[in-house]
């Protein structure tokens, strides 16, 4: 018979009181959003699709996630493109100002959002870019190089280079190496990559702020729609968007686990 043990109790019991402080509000936002009343009140008198149904017929509101979507795979794109090779760079080759790129890479996402918006907002006019989507774009990827460059590196600093040292050794040339031996055992970190950078621009509201025009994405309508009250089609696709960003944030975990044991 397994004997209660304390320290484990009180530390179990702490953390599901901090995951309850976190996720109770969003257990609220998806439990109104099958209210089939216009106003949020507790206890609901009966259970309804009625929102979700009128937020698949609100134009405006797929417009914005249409846009939102776009935007966080282009933002992506942009990451693993230039994270990457810059994660395979730090890792593998020294070069001048190393340690300070090491230690100023995670900047981009220690800045609060708004200052980071207001310097792109300055800036990008100077080099020919208006606020726009494509700002907006230019924008989230700038932050998401970050991400992947981070998660990948963490990965390659725990590859043994002797791997890579021995395909070189058989005469395998630099591009082979990379195909076979170094892609294969980084792939999960930068799907994980992907996955986060990819919630994280959905969500993203203080960079886009300052950097979008006429459009909107999805965050900046549903911020729209507030100011006027809550909608109860805005607890309908807020509760979709967070089932999204759990099913993404539970299988980046879930590929992370997957390569720590084939570590081991």
């Amino acid at each position: 018979m397994r004997r209660f043990d304390l320290p484990t109790f009180l530390v179990g019991s702490a953390a599901a009181a901090v995951l309850a402080f976190i996720y109770l509000p969003m257990v609220v936002v998806v439990v109104y959003s099958f209210n089939p009343e216009s106003v949020n009140v507790f206890p609901m008198r009966g259970f309804s699709l009625r929102w979700y149904q009128q937020l698949f017929e609100n134009d405006e509101l797929l417009a914005a996630l249409r846009i939102s979507v776009l935007i966080a795979l282009g933002g992506t794109a942009i990451g693993l493109l230039l994270g990457v090779p810059g994660a395979i760079a730090l890792a593998r080759h020294d070069f001048p100002g190393k340690r300070v790129l090491e230690r100023v890479v995670l900047l981009p996402l220690t800045l609060p959002g708004i200052v980071t918006g207001v310097a792109m907002l300055s800036f990008f006019p100077l080099i020919g870019v208006p606020v726009s989507l494509l700002a907006v774009l230019i924008g989230h990827g700038t932050f998401l190089i970050a991400i992947t460059l981070t998660q990948v590196y963490a990965r390659l600093k725990r590859l043994d280079p002797s791997l890579e040292e021995a395909s070189a050794d058989l005469g395998a040339p630099p591009l082979t190496t990379f195909r076979r031996v170094v892609l294969p055992n980084i792939k999960t970190a930068i799907i994980g990559s992907a996955l986060l950078s990819f919630t994280l621009s959905l969500d993203e509201i203080p960079v886009t702020f300052f950097l979008i025009a006429g459009d909107n994405t999805l965050p900046i309508q549903i911020w729209a729609m507030m100011r006027r009250g809550i909608s109860p089609e805005v607890n309908a696709i807020s509760t979709l968007v967070f089932a999204g960003s759990i099913a993404l944030i539970l299988l980046g975990t879930a590929l992370g686990g997957r390569d720590k044991e084939s570590l081991h």
